[in-house]
This record gives C-alpha cells, structure tokens and sequence, in this order.
C-alpha cells in the first residue's frame, strides 16, 4: 500500500489487524513457495545441470525445511535482475522495465517475492510482540495508538490520551 497512518483504539483492534496481515502473508507465502516449486520440478528434466537451477532447487529445498521460521534472506543470490553478478543474466533492460522470457526469470521473480513476503512477516510479527508488551505494562482503554505503517508493516506507534484536549484542538477549525 505504501505509507500510512492508522488509529486504533483499541489494543485488541491493533492485535487482530496485525494477525490478519500476518495470516494473509503467509498464505502468498504458502502460494509462491508451492509455485516456484511447481516451476523448478517442472524444469528438472530440461534444466538440472545448469548452474540457476542448481541454486534454485538448493534454495528451495533450504526454504521447506525452514516453512515454520520462514527465511530471512537468500544468500546465494542468482545473477540477473541487478547486472552485478558474473553469471550471465537473464534480463534485458527496456528503458525502465527489465524483462526475461525463461523460467531462470521467473524463478528469481518468485524468490525475491517471497523473501520480501518473510521480511513483511518478520516485520509484522516483531511489532506484535511489542504490543503485547504494551498490553502486559497495563495500557488502558482511554489511549489511542496512531501508527505508521510503511509497506504494509508498522514501525512507529504514538500513544495518546482518547481525553487529551490537546488532540481533540488539532482537528478543530474556528468559524466567525
């Protein structure tokens, strides 16, 4: 979505909002593992012996073991898409829009979605755990939590009294 910022009033509302992102990216996580293994067994036959598939069938394997922590990056990164590795790329850059017309791209696609989907779980799961520190201190019912959130992760609360005049003056407009 990009960057926003939310109020919630309500402990327990922050909690569901943050299970039901964390739910919804694990089952595009679930669905991109299941396709890029999809992809790799469909490219065993053609494709075992070259250097991408390799790399790509290790990783994958290393992905399922670990479905329950889900991996925080990749480290033998494939060449392709940024032009700085020494194996030749897949890509061809057109004007803005690099493109890729094997099943080497599309495995590279699925891999950096789903790492980028485990960083957003990592992200998500960090920030619940801090609310629930918040619930254990004891706060209250008369706060509000306004939080940004940058690419679908919060990662600043502001905690605020629901009866702070202050607050309730920012949103008000004079008129003579």
């Amino acid at each position: 979505m990009g960057t926003e910022i939310r109020t919630f009033s309500h402990l327990k509302e922050m909690n569901d909002y943050l299970i039901d992102q964390i739910n919804q990216y694990r089952a595009l996580y679930e669905d991109y593992s299941q396709w890029l293994g999809s992809l790799l067994r469909s490219c065993e036959e053609n494709c075992k012996n070259e250097d991408w598939y390799q790399k790509s069938a290790s990783l994958q394997k290393n992905m399922r073991g670990a479905a329950k922590k889900m991996p925080e990056t990749r480290n033998g990164k494939k060449g392709g898409g940024n032009g700085k590795s020494s194996e030749p790329s897949c890509w061809v850059s057109s004007g803005e829009i690099l493109r890729c017309t094997t099943e080497q791209g599309q495995a590279e696609i699925l891999f950096e979605a789903i790492e980028e989907i485990s960083s957003k779980i990592q992200g998500l799961e960090k920030f619940k755990s801090g609310t629930q520190q918040l619930e254990r201190i004891g706060f209250g019912k008369n706060v509000n939590y306004i939080t940004l959130i940058k690419d679908d992760v919060p990662c600043k609360i502001v905690i605020r009294s629901k009866n702070s005049v202050q607050g309730s003056e920012a949103f008000s407009f004079m008129t003579d």
